[in-house]
């Protein structure tokens, strides 16, 4: 018997030392408290010098990313078993409790060049660096990993920083500002001071009902999933891939979806409001925080004015720019859109929260569909129908 044990522990260790025999940690829902750090939720994991998602984390993206500062964004979500979240046509799905969405922020390195304290590539979101569900850490820069949980009062956002190391991520409830260089294809540097937000902060857009005031999802919508995705055993529909594994149900034939934004090929007009859903939806809604400026941007808004064409702003002062109209049909450059989008500057720029650098293909992209637009502002009758398509 003595003997026996000796030999099953010696083959106990001898399995420890294989790969192969190493069991990822479980998820772990916590359903009060705040973990002081990323790790005890289980959800991600460092292995072999690479981050790899554990057991029932499923990565997701969208059909047009939130801008921030350029970084790209690993997404996921995680159900406890036995549970399903249920189809929304317009708004997030509605998600069980235990639910924890995860979003890592991270750049690229400039090619060529080792991890330093700043330097990161400036490189389109939309291609992402994933290899088999996993990052390469010796290949990218991670930022922070943000949580939203689905507790039994509510959804509650975590912000965990990453260390210099990349071996760790840490609850940072107050924030932290990362001061970046990105880096572009041709060596060029702009400084960006990238913040993480404090959980206060994360309101500013994860409140999307502007009278419960509670915090809810953003990104999960039909129409911002309904796109494929490269998983580790292939490419498959978002939503189709929900419903196999038994994460959603009630998902019609025909679920809406949007454009990528900065994809040349599809319609501008496609392509802008869906910029526009996304970056500015969440909050200039029929619902949102910026109700009472009367400028709706998700994408289904269809009266002219509310849009913001020939629309003359609530607020006058320093974000205007003097210009007389948030949009003016064919003239970009006349536009408080413009103005605002092209700017830097917190007293002036929208969105006001997630970046602190303008995002040129975003503002490229709004300008050339405000200068394709029909119309004037000195005619009688300026905004009931929809701006035309282009």
């Amino acid at each position: 018997m003595r003997y026996r044990v000796v030999m099953w522990l010696a083959a106990l260790v001898a399995c420890m030392a294989l790969p192969a025999c190493t069991q990822a940690p479980k998820v772990h829902f916590f359903a009060e408290g705040q973990p002081a750090t990323l790790d005890e939720w289980g959800v991600l994991r460092i292995d072999d010098g690479r981050l790899h998602l554990n057991e029932g984390v499923v990565p997701y993206d969208l059909n047009t990313p939130l801008f921030s500062d350029y970084a790209h964004k690993l997404r996921t979500v995680w159900m406890p078993a036995g549970t399903s979240a249920t189809y929304k046509a317009e708004r997030s799905f509605d998600f069980p409790v235990g639910t924890i969405f995860s979003k890592t922020f991270y750049y690229p390195l400039p090619a060529g060049q080792v991890r330093d304290s700043k330097s990161v590539a400036r490189t389109p979101p939309s291609q992402p660096p994933l290899e088999g569900e996993a990052l390469d850490l010796a290949k990218v820069r991670l930022i922070e990993t943000r949580l939203l949980v689905h507790r039994a009062d509510g959804w509650v956002a975590l912000p965990y920083v990453w260390n210099d190391a990349q071996t760790a991520a840490t609850l940072k409830r107050t924030g932290e500002l990362v001061p970046l260089e990105l880096v572009d294809a041709q060596g060029e540097r702009e400084a960006a001071d990238y913040q993480v937000p404090d959980q206060n902060q994360c309101g500013g857009c994860h409140i999307t009902d502007n009278k419960s005031r509670k915090l809810l999802p953003i990104g999960p919508k039909a129409r911002h999933l309904n796109r494929d995705f490269d998983y580790a055993d292939g490419r498959e529909n978002q939503l189709a891939h929900l419903v196999r594994i038994g994460y959603l149900a009630g998902v019609p034939a025909s679920p809406p979806r949007l454009a990528d934004a900065m994809d040349a090929q599809a319609p501008l007009d496609a392509r802008a409001r869906a910029y526009l859903d996304v970056n500015c939806g969440h909050c200039h809604s029929a619902t949102g925080p910026a109700i009472t400026s009367g400028l709706w941007l998700d994408a289904h808004t269809q009266d002219r004015l509310k849009l913001g064409f020939c629309k003359q702003p609530i607020a006058a002062g320093k974000g205007t720019g003097n210009r007389r109209y948030d949009i003016v049909p064919g003239h970009a450059a006349d536009s408080i859109f413009d103005y605002r989008l092209d700017s830097d500057d917190p007293a002036i720029m929208m969105p006001e929260l997630g970046r602190s650098v303008v995002h040129r293909e975003g503002v490229a992209l709004i300008r050339a569909w405000i200068d394709a637009q029909d119309g004037s502002c000195d005619t009688a009758g300026t905004g009931s129908e929809p701006p035309p398509a282009t």
